[in-house]
């Protein structure tokens, strides 16, 4: 499948998300559709293009999948919102899941280490002198675990051991304190 996909008559878009953070337990946190960087499909996504999709489906209504596959699906997102540097996002993979173990352990080898999102485009502006698209409003339905981000820079970038419960609170707090400080 090409990142540009027509199915039924409406463009499909996939724009990476780099991945901060992985627990034992398989929690991590990234962004997603990091504002003021174009992808290589030239869209960039605006601040606030995914508010109002957001507010409809919360983060229970966004799937995540493996390799926008949806007979895949690995978790959950438990987090997705914007905030000052892009949509930040906190997700658990399913230990129940036998694609979600191998993903789990394919990211903690740093030998799986892109991801992605899925949209429909609700409103956009093309720039005719760059090609660059401006995505203003989209409609995101799926995050995916992928091999090849649209974003090249979208990458994992620490895997962290957890030993039990408790713990994973306290590093998933320390997580969201870290993130809240980048922006």
């Amino acid at each position: 499948m090409t990142a540009d996909a027509i199915i039924a008559g409406r463009e499909k878009k996939f724009a990476g998300l780099e991945l901060k953070t992985l627990t034992e337990a398989g929690i991590f946190t990234g962004y997603a559709s990091l504002f003021d960087e174009v992808d290589l499909g030239k869209d960039r996504v605006e601040r606030g293009a995914f508010l109002k999709s957001l507010a409809r489906r919360g983060a229970a209504g966004v799937r995540m999948l493996f390799q926008h596959d949806p007979a895949e699906p690995i978790g959950a997102w438990k987090v997705i919102r914007e905030d000052g540097r892009g949509l930040y996002v906190e997700g658990a993979l399913s230990d129940g899941v036998a694609r979600s173990r191998e993903v789990h352990q394919l990211m903690k080898a740093h030998a799986l280490d892109g991801l992605s999102i899925g949209f429909q485009t609700v409103r956009a502006k093309s720039d005719p002198k760059t090609g660059i698209r401006r995505i203003l409003e989209a409609d995101l339905w799926e995050i995916s675990v992928v091999t090849f981000p649209m974003l090249p820079g979208a990458r994992i970038g620490e895997v962290k051991e957890v030993r039990s419960s408790s713990s994973d609170r306290r590093i998933l707090a320390a997580i969201r304190q870290a993130a809240k400080s980048m922006t």
